[in-house]
């Protein structure tokens, strides 16, 4: 039998797979690839107009429905909807809120990393990728779900560490999501030419673009994602209520450009330098292999 590569995206809101993620996803799915992904939460605070609410019952609704459409688009194998709240920007009033996962990580962490061990388990990826350890720009949901990820990372493989009847299974290889440096620089100047404050960017002016560089993480991996750019922009235009489709302000050909390349941080196997060795995310897997023994 032909055994298949499995690849697992752990982030935290519909639109989080598809702006972040989109082209590398489809390069993925069109080479046979069994890619799975795991959203935490509803994405109900996310700032919505409100004609784009015409026939959804809430912003949830809207923001699922959309995920659904990505999803479709992007052809993943599994969608796993965790279902909590989505908790807003750090210190925010819907932050505090019991059913956020923000909150829910503050006092009940192991009720989250156990879901995403048990989501491992099932699924048996090979290869798993989450947010960086700031959580891209600094949102708690993205560190709430980064910080899960990289414990349920290991826990899986631990057979003292009971899910049900779900055996232990070791994934091989941990990623985070890289920014490009360079990206978030030109963002910063674009900002300053403008008048703006860079460390208040933003819808509602939270997000600090100085904090993001100074988080940035080396990346270790770069995947030829050139021919996928389409299917990242199709995939993200499902997402209307975040901005999917707008273009962004960049020219198109020079976005497409700057993003024909994908990096990643690899967290495990521990990497010992900050270069580049790797231009495929299942490099040195064993596709075969069921073990549940401790990742490399």
């Amino acid at each position: 039998m032909n055994a298949k590569k499995r690849l697992l995206i752990a982030f935290a809101h519909p639109d989080d797979e598809s702006f972040g993620l989109g082209g590398l996803i489809a390069k993925y799915v069109a080479e046979g690839v069994e890619v799975s992904y795991l959203c935490a939460t509803n994405g109900d605070v996310g700032t919505v107009s409100e004609e784009l609410l015409a026939g959804y019952n809430s912003i949830a609704e809207l923001r699922i429905a959309e995920l659904d459409c990505a999803a479709e688009k992007l052809g993943f194998k599994h969608v796993i909807k965790l279902g909590y709240k989505d908790s807003g920007m750090m210190h925010s009033e819907t932050s505090q809120h019991p059913g956020s996962l923000w909150h829910t990580w503050g006092r009940r962490p192991d009720e989250v990393t156990r879901k995403v061990v048990e989501t491992i388990r099932e699924l048996k990826p090979h290869v798993v990728i989450t947010f960086n350890r700031y959580g891209g720009y600094g949102h708690p949901d993205h560190i709430a779900i980064q910080q899960a990820t990289t414990e349920a990372f290991t826990l899986a493989a631990d057979p003292d560490y009971i899910t049900g009847n779900l055996p232990a299974y070791a994934p091989q290889k941990l990623y985070y999501t890289s920014i490009p440096a360079y990206m978030v620089r030109m963002g910063i100047w674009r900002a300053r030419l403008k008048g703006q404050d860079p460390r208040r960017m933003g819808r509602n002016n939270d997000i600090d673009m100085v904090r993001i560089i100074e988080n940035v993480e080396p990346a270790h991996v770069k995947i030829d994602i050139k021919d996928y750019l389409d299917a990242w922009e199709e995939a993200s235009a499902c997402h209307v209520s975040q901005g999917g489709g707008s273009g962004g302000w960049l020219p198109k050909w020079l976005g497409r450009m700057l993003r024909a390349q994908q990096g990643l941080t690899r967290v495990s196997p521990v990497p010992g330098h900050t270069h580049i060795d790797e231009h495929d995310l299942f490099d040195g897997v064993t596709v075969e292999r069921e073990t549940t023994s401790q990742p490399a």
